[in-house]
């Protein structure tokens, strides 16, 4: 079998932390994603893994947050079969295959020019790739603009330094005639925390973006409207972690305050 040994910077180096926690759920028991393409991918990578650390907890709601995000793309595309799909910072997700959209609906994933180059090795043929720094403008240039769009980002909003997810944002709904953006969003605490948990810590990735207030995307001029906020630890998957991290999966589930510091997905509608 062939290995792939991808020279990654420390931000596109989290993209491996993801396919290892989606591998992992694969090959459990009570997979709540149950993603084995994520699983082949990762036994093909020359890449110590064991050094980035994943527990339960990490394997868990990678899994669900990736699960709620799929629902969503699912449901817009079911909804507008000839639309546009974005997924931004897509790493090595391997959403469209999870997600099967019909043949009208183009889909396009983007990332770090190394990053799709990386993709293009290990997963070709199905979607567009676009190799683009995310934080400068000019990023869709080369996607289609007359028809609505389905943009998902999961994991990218805490390492996008400032307002660039905000800008980035604006872009978007400017580009598009309709659409939703699906996020899995991050307390300001969360974010900051992010860099005392042993994975990101392992590597060296210092995150630092988030809001509290699930509303506050509808300030940034980009003509988002709230359309739903998941508070994931609340979600009925919760029956199949392991314990005892389902025991206090629950417990935190009492109070939303710390509910909202944990994993949430949001959905805004332009």
């Amino acid at each position: 079998m062939h290995l792939l040994r991808p020279e990654l910077g420390l931000i596109q180096e989290t993209l491996l932390l993801t396919l290892h926690a989606r591998a992992l759920d694969a090959g459990s028991p009570g997979a709540i994603l149950g993603d084995r393409l994520s699983a082949e991918l990762a036994a093909r990578i020359d890449y110590d893994f064991g050094r980035l650390k994943v527990k339960p907890d990490l394997v868990a709601t990678t899994a669900l947050r990736a699960k709620k995000l799929d629902d969503a793309v699912r449901a817009f595309v079911a909804a507008r079969p000839g639309c546009v799909v974005i997924d931004l910072g897509c790493g090595l997700d391997t959403r469209m295959w999870r997600c099967d959209p019909p043949p009208g609906v183009d889909w396009y994933d983007v990332d770090f020019p190394e990053v799709v180059a990386l993709r293009a090795e290990c997963l070709p043929g199905g979607s567009h790739l676009v190799g683009a720094d995310l934080t400068s403008s000019g990023r869709l240039a080369d996607v289609p603009g007359d028809r609505p769009a389905m943009i998902v980002a999961e994991g990218l909003l805490p390492f996008m330094p400032g307002d660039s997810f905000a800008a980035m944002a604006r872009d978007l709904t400017r580009h598009f005639p309709s659409g939703e953006l699906a996020i899995n969003g991050y307390t300001r605490f969360a974010a900051w925390a992010m860099k005392y948990h042993p994975s990101i810590k392992a590597l060296g990735v210092k995150a630092a973006q988030g809001f509290d207030d699930p509303r506050e995307p509808e300030s940034w001029g980009a003509g988002l409207e709230l359309a739903e906020e998941q508070l994931l630890v609340r979600a009925p998957e919760v029956a199949g972690f392991p314990q005892p991290l389902r025991a206090l999966t629950r417990l935190t589930a009492l109070s939303t305050a710390l509910s909202r510091q944990g994993a949430r997905v949001l959905r805004y509608r332009f």
